[in-house]
Parts: C-alpha cells; structure tokens; sequence
C-alpha cells in the first residue's frame, strides 16, 4: 500500500519537472539558441564581406 502512495507522488513530481523542462526549453534555451544561430550567421556575413567585399558586381 505504502508503495502505490509514494508511486503516485513520485509520478506527480515527475509530471511537474517535465512541464517545467519544458517550459524553460520553450521559453528560455531554444529562443536563445534561434537568437544566436542568427546572429551568427549575421557575424559571419559581416565579416565575409569585409574579407571579400561587398556582395554584386565589381565596380
């Protein structure tokens, strides 16, 4: 008896760790992680183009 209450509170506790998990994924790292694949790859176009120029035909 002493196990399914305990079974039943640790499945709670699971349940609520996962919706924070993925509370803090959804609203906290992936926005983060979008902000800096775009400004990396916006860091790599601005230091390609001081390398190599700015992009169309040559003047």
């Amino acid at each position: 008896m002493s196990e399914n209450v305990s079974a039943g509170t640790g499945e709670t506790r699971t349940r609520r760790d996962e919706i924070l998990a993925f509370i803090i994924l959804a609203v906290v790292i992936w926005p983060l992680i979008a902000v800096g694949v775009v400004g990396g790859y916006g860091f790599l176009v601005w230091m390609s183009q001081l390398v190599f120029g700015p992009p169309g035909p040559p003047a």
